[in-house]
């Protein structure tokens, strides 16, 4: 039977962001922000293993342990990321197999920079797998009117009708995962997402309809949204 394996990349230093700490370190409510993006996945029984993809010197610092604190059961041995994310994600499947993945099993590839993933949308991606042989990812549909640019003018207004905004996780047989990764890189493609190389394969992945407050901390203020995110669902209980 398949197992579910999840490769976190978390290889890059996150730039934009504007701090020298790396982005997935900082203190989300007390917390690091990559220890928000991985609580789903712990309380998880179906997760046979969690595969960080980390920077060289975390690894050689042991400083991801700081991070993890006592919970150490689920993680693999980390391993050092590449130039890209999808370079990153790549060594990190390479690492899953070495580790006893099997090429048919699922893995999931959900960004160390995404606190908020509810804990319900991870049920239905994982309960969507059975029936989506060409792979799954959590999405939302774009609600907001989007216009075409040039030179910092609006020039027209999109169609946002079939348009959905991509999340993670998202879910794709290993091996065939792999396979689409290093085809690309060969061809040297820029590959956004997981779900961009499997759809350059021909495939169709399911798009299960998340929530949209399945955000990505990339700047500043998107910290500050975390935290209201969060704060807002502590209150309900």
């Amino acid at each position: 039977m398949e197992r579910v394996w999840v490769v976190v990349p978390a290889g890059g230093r996150g730039q934009r962001f504007g701090t020298a700490q790396a982005k997935q370190y900082v203190l989300l409510r007390g917390r690091p922000v990559i220890a928000h993006s991985l609580a789903a996945f712990l309380r998880e029984p179906r997760v046979a293993g969690i595969q960080l993809v980390l920077p060289d010197e975390d690894i050689a610092t042991g400083a991801w342990r700081e991070v993890l604190g006592p919970m150490q059961e689920p993680f693999l041995s980390p391993v050092g990321g590449g130039a890209r994310r999808a370079d990153s994600v790549r060594l990190g499947l390479e690492a899953l197999l070495r580790q006893g993945a099997a090429v048919s099993d699922w893995v999931l590839v959900h960004d160390a920079a995404r606190p908020c993933l509810r804990r319900e949308d991870l049920l239905l991606l994982l309960d969507s797998l059975a029936h989506s042989p060409q792979g799954a990812l959590l999405a939302v549909p774009v609600a907001d009117t989007l216009k075409r640019a040039e030179n910092a003018h609006s020039v027209g207004t999109v169609d946002r009708e079939g348009l959905w905004r991509a999340l993670t996780p998202q879910a794709f047989p290993l091996g065939a995962l792999l396979a689409a990764l290093e085809a690309a890189c060969e061809q040297n493609l820029q590959i956004t997402d997981e779900a961009s190389a499997m759809e350059w394969q021909g495939w169709c992945p399911r798009l299960i309809h998340g929530h949209g407050d399945n955000i990505k901390v990339t700047l500043q203020d998107d910290l500050v949204l975390a935290a209201a995110v969060l704060a807002a669902r502590d209150e309900e209980g």
